[in-house]
């Protein structure tokens, strides 16, 4: 799975930088690519689709909204195995401006949604459904046409089933409009 992992991430970031810097760059639709560090052996990477929805900006004060969609790669090494998970996942996101250092806007932003997680068995862990709900909470910065933010994401199924015991991970994202 590593060697597949690294030929995907690579050709999506080669499709990708065919974009560079469109005619589209102020639009709605964006990408992002997260690098995600999970608990023990687990790695992985989130590929993104975002669409920020100009009707819905600063509905609560300075606050900007956007829906991500989806699709994590996860593999779990432990000693000579490894273990791989796709997970696709749906989130609406909100973003509240913090502060500015250096001229750069920093800001706050959490979101809750929903992912499929295809196998439930997963780095030693037994999350018991294919439902999880998934959480974030992280702190990003506004560069412009590109975006970063570190951010910690929890998967869980609410308790809705035993065992619950969930997956975190920190992760590092980039994001760029196109």
């Amino acid at each position: 799975m590593k060697t597949s992992l690294k030929t995907f991430f690579i050709s999506f970031v080669l499709v990708i930088s065919l974009f560079g810097k469109s005619a589209f760059a102020q639009s709605d639709h964006g990408y992002a690519v997260d690098f995600l560090k999970g608990e023990g052996n687990v790695n992985g990477v989130k590929l993104a689709y975002q669409y920020h929805a100009p009707g819905m900006q600063n509905l609560i004060g300075d606050a900007r909204f956007y829906f991500e969609t989806s699709v994590n790669i996860w593999e779990y090494r432990h000693g000579d195995k490894t273990q791989s998970n796709v997970v696709l996942a749906m989130s609406p996101v909100l973003q509240f401006p913090a502060f500015s250092f250096n001229n750069t806007p920093f800001y706050v932003e959490a979101g809750i949604g929903v992912s499929l997680i295809d196998e439930t068995k997963f780095a030693g862990k037994n999350i018991s459904t294919h439902y999880q709900f998934e959480d974030r909470i992280g702190l990003g910065a506004d560069f412009g046409e590109t975006n970063v933010a570190l951010r910690v994401i929890h998967y869980s199924n609410a308790g809705f089933k035993e065992p619950n015991p969930g997956l975190n991970f920190l992760t590092f994202s980039v994001a760029k409009r196109f």
